[in-house]
């Protein structure tokens, strides 16, 4: 799913600045010869006014379908678990123990957590899953 979003959104007319020469770039990138017809999205993006409402619109979309796929997700041990994969090796879990990062990218509280068996079901399988991973890297490679 974080692939296919992040295609979609790759494929919407955004620009990202963080120096003037990148934001005029961006300006011509976008057809607009004025900075008050962009609108920031945050973290150096920009897109037109007159593109708010479908990326709104896209936005929404992608959340109704992360929620959708945790509803579908009776157990935890589908899209549940891989999505707490992905944020917890993305956000170092295994080295800092701390899933603050992780629930914050995925929009979840631990009050989330512990009021959703799947997600506690979930979560408790993803960590197990990265432990087993790191226990085999150590039989490999030996203890560092």
């Amino acid at each position: 799913m974080k692939h296919k979003h992040q295609q979609e959104f790759s494929n919407f007319p955004v620009m990202f600045a963080f120096s003037d020469e990148q934001f005029k770039e961006g300006m011509k990138q976008l057809n607009v010869n004025q900075e008050n017809e962009l609108t920031s999205i945050g973290a150096g993006g920009f897109i037109r006014k007159s593109d708010i409402t479908k990326y709104n619109s896209m936005m929404k979309k992608f959340d109704d379908e992360y929620k959708q796929a945790i509803k579908e997700d009776k157990t935890g041990k589908g899209f549940i678990k891989d999505m707490f994969v992905y944020e917890l090796v993305n956000h170092e879990y295994s080295l800092t123990l701390d899933l603050d990062e992780t629930l914050s990218a995925l929009e979840l509280t631990i009050d989330d957590i512990n009021k959703n068996e799947n997600l506690r079901n979930g979560l408790k399988l993803a960590k197990q899953e990265l432990s087993e991973q790191e226990n085999i890297e150590e039989e490999l490679f030996g203890e560092e």
